[in-house]
């Protein structure tokens, strides 16, 4: 199944002329990746402190989207302007993780919406990433693999964020389909596991 991480080189052709510049003006990997979690942490606590107002919910398609260019400008400044280290690694994957909590967890306060199927859905992403993370324990590449990785878990909370605060769509239906994205998230998990023992070697 196709995923929006496909995307990814494109995306990074776009942001490459801006990436210079935030280079040569002296920003960092670091700082990025700080940003784009305080970012993502200011967003869900909005839904959190307003989960009946629309206004959080309509806007979370712009910040996810902006989250996701500065996960992409933390990479390419890392990698193309010699930042990477060791600091940089575990608050890219940490941030992954915290960011994604913060972000959707707080959908479990929205009305109507099961709140179980919230959870189910953001531990599974949690197990997810830590499954693409274990691939390098076991010599095989770090797993991106889909069909609901970070970038499709978003654009799918985004969109329904701005279904939900139109009132184009109702608490049920939300809650439906944050379920079957969990059973995605939970087959994103088999075949992260699979692609990695088989890149890996003999299990």
């Amino acid at each position: 199944m196709a995923s929006v991480y496909e995307l990814k080189s494109r995306f990074q052709d776009l942001l490459r002329p801006a990436v210079g510049r935030l280079a040569a003006a002296g920003a960092t990997a670091n700082q990025v990746t700080l940003a784009a979690i305080l970012l993502s942490v200011a967003a869900g606590a909005a839904i959190a402190i307003w989960p009946g107002h629309p206004l959080p919910l309509i806007l979370l398609p712009a910040v996810l989207f902006v989250r996701m260019a500065l996960n992409a400008v933390d990479g390419m400044l890392a990698r193309e302007h010699d930042q990477k280290s060791r600091l940089g690694a575990i608050l890219n994957e940490l941030g992954d993780v915290v960011s994604d909590t913060a972000i959707y967890l707080p959908f479990a306060l929205l009305p109507g919406i099961s709140p179980a199927a919230v959870v189910l859905f953001c531990l599974l992403a949690v197990i997810s990433e830590m499954t693409g993370v274990i691939a390098i324990q076991i010599g095989a590449s770090r797993r991106y693999d889909g069909p609901m990785g970070k970038s499709d878990r978003a654009a799918l909370m985004g969109t329904l964020a701005l279904l939900i605060g139109l009132g184009i769509v109702g608490p049920g239906l939300a809650g439906w389909a944050i379920g079957l994205a969990a059973l995605l998230v939970a087959l994103t998990i088999l075949n992260r596991a699979r692609k990695a023992l088989a890149e890996g070697g003999p299990a």
